[in-house]
């Protein structure tokens, strides 16, 4: 089974795509209802001032959707009587608002996830104390009379800045740890800390055949070394029964804690994408070696920038990813690429991304506010091979739907998914003006007129760039339908600048061996 990455709804993917107990582990970090909106952070290139656009909207109200999955919720057999009670009860005290909107899609969400997980599956939830205590309840209601249970609240320490002068810095977060049943992989030995030097220096006999132990009092009544650790050596020979001999190569190491002390992300490091909300890998490394084995099928509803999937392709699992919004599809695909090669991709099941025209105007036509500009962001990002940037500004965005730097000057993008005309090539050509431009691109769901055609011809040619060896004739202003899209066509441009921060290149990891963690 290859990997897949859907993009799409994750609601839909779970019920329509994901079979019944065909997981081994699922990671979600979903949104935490925080009423802010994340935006994605580019490479500092070029002199204008659309340096992010919009990763996902993190804001919540009551509305259409939000009833119609209440109403479901409450109607449907998939959902269990204790969870049908739970948010009864919260919708009794919070009412039709922001919360229970958020509450009701994690619950939907969260359903179909124990449903694709095995019966020997876990799931890991992150999230902070805005909804943490919210979550918690919901999650007992799904698994906890079903065979499963909770294991752990992991509180995962970072430091980062600033810190408050108004109450305690709020440097940490919490991952509930959840299993299906009470059969569920553990490999507590591959995250197991490495024993303190102190610690190893204890084991001072030496048997004859070389190896290192520590001789320690058995936990026999009577005895007056019961217990005692680092005994005299003597009582081997006095009374062998009371003692035994604690081999140093016998030791595993010391089992994690339920707190992790990984260091978020800062600005300098390699692996830092300028996704907003990006995880470390080493946290998702420990989670799934901790709950999965090589081979096994390792999920995440809410992938984002692809940490999960990232961690679980260099260990040798499977992997399914899920986003709603083209940016984190785009950066993940670029991400596997710049760890693994171009070959990677060959390994992975693209889904949801439109095929056909058909399905470019089913993504165009689209309502959801928080699903605004994706056939933009889809069309300029896979035209461009993810070389250009999103002018995410609400209202008015001066006729830029995107942005491309190359070494003869700035490219400017417009997408349109109605009605074009002669005008719209007019009104790119005022726009290249306005801004001091060099080159336009127009992108059209609709097929353009031979008027179009003609007045992009008439604006020329952009001139090669010094470095140019060969001559290279530009168009200055290009009209791309999404069909010539569809079938292949890709950024016609000199020499463009990359405006997304590449991955760091994966190192070869053997998967037979636990990879070590850095003692914290």
């Amino acid at each position: 089974m290859p990997n897949r990455l859907f993009y799409g709804d994750n609601l839909e993917v779970l019920q329509k795509y994901i079979a019944d107990e065909s997981v081994d582990l699922c990671y979600v970090d979903p949104p935490f209802n925080s009423n802010r909106n994340y935006n994605q952070i580019y490479n500092n290139v070029g002199a204008d001032d659309v340096a992010q656009s919009q990763a996902f909207v993190d804001t919540w109200g009551w509305g259409e959707a939000a009833e119609t999955q209440l109403a479901d919720l409450k109607s449907m057999p998939r959902y269990t009587h204790r969870l049908v009670k739970t948010v009864l009860g919260f919708e009794n005290i919070l009412g039709k608002g922001s919360m229970l909107a958020y509450l009701v899609n994690m619950a939907t969400r969260f359903v179909e996830i124990w449903r694709a997980l095995k019966p020997s599956g876990s799931f890991y939830v992150h999230c902070d104390p805005t909804v943490s205590h919210y979550l918690k309840i919901l999650l007992d209601a799904i698994f906890c009379d079903r065979g499963g249970d909770f294991r752990n609240e992991i509180i995962w320490c970072y430091k980062s800045r600033p810190q408050s002068k108004k109450y305690f810095g709020k440097k940490h977060d919490s991952i509930f740890f959840y299993t299906k049943s009470d059969n569920y992989t553990f490999n507590w030995e591959g995250i197991a800390r490495p024993l303190a030097a102190e610690t190893v220096k204890k084991y001072r006999l030496t048997d004859d055949a070389g190896r290192r132990y520590r001789l320690e009092g058995r936990g026999i009544t009577d005895s007056p070394i019961r217990s005692a650790k680092d005994v005299d050596p003597q009582w081997e020979t006095t009374h062998p029964e009371w003692v035994a001999r604690d081999y140093l190569d016998e030791k595993k190491g010391v089992a994690q804690e339920d707190w992790w002390l990984i260091d978020i992300i800062n600005q300098a490091a390699k692996e830092r994408l300028g996704y907003p909300t990006q995880k470390p890998l080493a946290l998702l490394e420990r989670i799934i070696k901790a709950s999965s084995n090589a081979g096994d099928t390792v999920l995440d509803a809410f992938c984002g920038c692809g940490t999960t999937v990232d961690a679980a392709q260099s260990l040798g699992r499977k992997w399914i990813g899920v986003d709603i919004t083209y940016n984190s599809v785009s950066l993940i695909q670029k991400r596997l690429i710049d760890r693994y090669g171009e070959k990677v991709l060959g390994e992975v099941q693209l889904s949801g991304i439109p095929q056909d025209l058909a399905a470019a105007r089913a993504l165009a036509q689209k309502q959801d506010d928080r699903l605004r500009k994706e056939f933009e962001k889809w069309a300029i990002l896979t035209y461009a091979n993810n070389q250009a940037k999103i002018n995410d500004k609400k209202g008015a965005d001066g006729g830029i739907d995107g942005v491309a730097y190359t070494a003869a000057g700035t490219a400017l993008f417009s997408v349109k998914s109605g009605a074009v005309s002669v005008k719209d090539v007019r009104d790119l050509r005022g726009v290249l003006d306005r801004e001091n431009a060099a080159a336009g691109i127009l992108i059209t769901l609709n097929e353009p007129t031979k008027n179009m055609l003609q007045e992009a011809s008439a604006a020329g040619f952009l001139p090669d760039p010094p470095t140019m060896r060969l001559p290279q004739k530009t168009p200055k202003i290009q009209i791309v339908s999404i069909q010539q899209m569809l079938d292949g066509a890709r950024l016609n441009l000199p020499l463009p600048v990359p405006v997304f921060k590449s991955a760091a290149r994966a190192r070869q990891k053997n998967h037979q061996a636990e990879i070590g963690f850095e003692e914290n």
